[in-house]
């Protein structure tokens, strides 16, 4: 397995798709872009921000059933892609236990997020769908002003919904 860290979640153009990159920590840095929805991309640059909200979202009362059961995520894993669809797991030690719990990579990764837990990638699926990216030369600075805009843009979504358009 290889460390990751989380490096942006940002919307590509012009399909608007939230797109998840993550990062090798050593090595090659090479970075591991998954594809995720709206909902999973606003979770994660909340959690990034450290936006709170009137209630728990759903990763939140995860964290928050996880830990009121004593139980610990020593990790998530992102483990293969089949199908173009890539496939996580979240490991939870609860005791002497160890739990393997197949999740979606952008829940994993919202999950991993709010707990600080590690995040890896199986060598082999980083080998295959791992790329380099050129270098930001903003350290980061980017990357928190796209956090932003797409977490602006999706509250302009929701706050433009109405009950008709799901009819």
């Amino acid at each position: 397995m290889v460390e990751m860290h989380l490096t942006a979640v940002r919307v590509e153009i012009p399909s608007n798709n939230p797109l998840l990159l993550l990062q090798e920590t050593s090595g090659a840095r090479r970075t591991l872009p998954i594809y995720i929805g709206p909902a999973e991309a606003q979770a994660i640059a909340f959690a990034q921000q450290g936006v709170e909200t009137p209630r728990p979202m759903t990763h939140d009362l995860i964290r928050d059933i996880l830990e009121s059961l004593g139980a610990r995520v020593e990790c998530i894993v992102i483990t293969e892609l089949r199908d173009r669809t890539f496939y996580a797991e979240i490991r939870i030690v609860l005791g002497t236990a160890r739990h393997h719990v197949s999740a979606r990579p952008s829940d994993a990764v919202a999950l991993a997020v709010r707990l600080e837990c590690p995040i890896y990638a199986e060598d082999e699926l980083l080998d295959a769908e791992g790329v380099i990216l050129p270098e930001d030369s903003e350290d980061g600075e980017e990357d928190a002003a796209e956090a932003e805009e797409l977490v602006s843009e999706f509250r302009d979504f929701i706050e433009g919904i109405r009950p008709e358009d799901f009819g």
